[in-house]
């Protein structure tokens, strides 16, 4: 008989995440779990996930939900179908909405806040809403020539450069100005563009000296050789400036078909549209409304989609799609030009392993997921291995889930929410390890949800979740919408430090430290080698419980603690003796 000197016992705790590698599990990692994280109220303890609370069921699936304050008042608008509504009584159960635009793209769409208007894209629709009416942007107007002759040459003398300060094209609109110098004499003006629209489509106005000019009143128009003739010649030095329209097919789509944007260097950049699937864009400093159109620049030759543009380290990183003929990571580096100001060129590196869905800058780690999982650029742009594996823990089931290319991604409560369908896959920002490379990994946790959900958003630490239904929830609560939530944690496989033993546990002597939530309905169960064995219901009333187990003859023992209802656990225990020789 074995004595209280042989005893061992085992000590499960500061919980670190789950791991589905199925390789040897550490004992603060679970290699089955569900529904359960780590919310840091309390250290070392690990919880169930909270509950989803129904807001309201709305007339379309959701693909939207922005945040926009101006003047105190939080407007709160929600993409629906092809309809913009408002949720006036926010944060109260919507239940009154304000139609603001329909015609949207029923797809995923996205918004930034500039100068205290709201901008939307759906890759179809480029609006601007500035809490009371929400239009489409209309492109700021260039001068694309400066204090010309009428003849069109250069003003002044031949040795300036004043011809060279223009503004290019805007591709947001058609409209372009031309501002000359009167001679006094004149009556022909000449354009710098030729071939304009048609007076249908736009009449051309003029101001000499402030004063308004009408077309076929006080000129008329050569829309063909782009000339405009005064009725009366300007007077000498007066300021002419005529404003025209000649458009450039697809010009507009080239930013309204993005699908990307992004907020760096007090400009927008955009990218993500099919007809351009290797170019970036950008606007203007401090203008979203003016994209040039020399504006943009072409990650690699190939016709590889561009899946994710993400800020970080004073670069813009550009990841494409899987391509296996260059490289799929770019930057954009800014960098001052003579003629341009700031211009972005495009630097690419050595990486082939292209992006398979999206990407973010997780609290300043540029992240994208490929066929293999989460990566993440290590170091600076100058590292000799650019690319680090960031998700080897869960890999095995999340790159095989059916949707993992359509993955969504949400920053809530220091946690990468990574949404598939019904599953939320959490990389832990606070947890990180090396591996046996020596590279930085993330632990993570995973939940399953009642249903598949298409739409996730962050909001001052609430998380909302939409779903085609219409179906808008908040992350609160203790179920499910009145369905209660089953959460589990397991521990890893122990064969007591003796693989070639039996063991036995000791009956007595074994604890768990719980967070009191009031459970009545806590489960612990053992799972012997691989055979879940079901024990006994304790309460957390007391937070802690002493359980007895009492198994014989194995190789490898778990525990395990599941409920219907919320429980938290910081620790557990077990006990055992080394009985004889394992036999075949």
């Amino acid at each position: 008989m074995s004595s209280i000197s042989d005893l061992i016992t085992r000590k499960y705790g500061n919980f670190r995440g789950i791991d589905f590698s199925h390789k040897e599990v550490l004992s603060s990692r679970s290699p089955d779990a569900l529904n359960m994280w780590k919310t840091y109220n309390d250290n070392e303890c690990i919880e169930t996930r909270p509950g989803m609370k129904l807001l309201n069921k709305f007339d379309g699936e959701i693909y939207g939900l922005f945040f926009y304050t101006i003047k105190n008042y939080t407007h709160v608008l929600l993409h629906i179908g092809t309809k913009m509504v408002e949720w006036e009584n926010y944060p109260n159960v919507p239940v009154i909405e304000k139609e603001l635009y329909t015609g949207l793209n029923p797809k995923q769409s996205r918004c930034f806040i500039y100068d205290n208007v709201f901008f939307f894209m759906d890759g179809v629709n480029y609006l601007e809403y500035d809490g009371l009416t929400m239009k489409e942007v209309e492109g700021t107007v260039p001068f694309t020539s400066y204090y010309k002759n009428p003849n069109g040459s250069t003003s002044i003398d031949d040795d300036t450069d004043t011809d060279l300060v223009y503004q290019p094209v805007n591709v947001l609109t058609p409209l372009r100005k031309n501002s000359f110098i009167a001679d006094g004499k004149s009556f022909k003006y000449y354009l710098d563009s030729q071939n304009l629209d048609a007076i249908s489509i736009f009449l051309i106005t003029a101001t000499i000296n402030g004063k308004n000019a009408t077309e076929n009143i006080d000129f008329t128009v050569d829309r063909t050789k782009g000339i405009v003739t005064f009725s009366k010649a300007p007077e000498n030095e007066a300021e002419v400036i005529i404003t025209f329209s000649k458009t450039t097919q697809d010009y507009r789509k080239r930013i309204l078909n993005c699908n990307l944007s992004c907020e760096m260097d007090n400009r927008i950049f955009f990218s993500g549209n099919p007809d351009y699937p290797n170019a970036v864009f950008h606007c203007e400093l401090n203008d979203p409304r003016y994209v040039r159109d020399t504006a943009y620049y072409e990650c690699g030759m190939d016709l590889a989609n561009i899946k994710a543009i993400i800020p970080g380290d004073n670069v813009l990183w550009v990841i494409k799609e899987i391509n296996q003929n260059s490289s799929s990571v770019y930057y954009l580096t800014p960098t001052l030009d003579a003629t341009y100001g700031k211009i972005y060129p495009s630097v690419n590196g050595s990486v082939s392993l292209g992006c398979v869905s999206c990407g973010i800058n997780f609290n300043d780690d540029i992240v994208y997921f490929s066929k293999r999982g989460l990566e993440g650029i290590n170091g600076t742009i100058y590292s000799e291995q650019l690319i680090s594996h960031r998700s080897s823990n869960i890999d095995t089931k999340m790159i095989n889930e059916p949707k993992y290319s359509g993955v969504k991604l949400a920053e809530y409560n220091g946690y990468l929410m990574c949404l598939i369908d019904s599953k939320i896959y959490l990389a832990d920002s606070r947890q990180k390890y090396q591996d046996n490379a020596g590279k930085v990994q993330y632990e993570w946790y995973y939940w399953e949800l009642p249903f598949n959900i298409t739409y996730i958003r962050e909001y001052r630490q609430n998380l909302y979740l939409g779903n085609n239904n219409g179906e808008l929830f908040i992350l609160d609560g203790t179920d499910d919408n009145g369905t209660e939530i089953k959460s589990y944690w397991t521990t890893s496989k122990d064969d007591f430090g003796y693989q070639g033993y039996t063991k036995t546990t000791n009956k007595r002597g074994n604890v768990a430290n719980l967070k009191i939530l009031g459970n009545e309905n806590i489960h612990v169960d053992t799972i012997v080698d691989g055979v879940l064995k079901e024990k006994k219901t304790f309460s957390d009333e007391k937070g802690y419980i002493a359980y007895r187990i009492k198994d014989k003859k194995f190789k490898e023992i778990q525990i395990k603690f599941s409920s219907n209802k919320p429980f938290g656990l910081f620790s557990c225990t077990l006990q055992g003796f080394i009985a004889g020789y394992i036999k075949r």
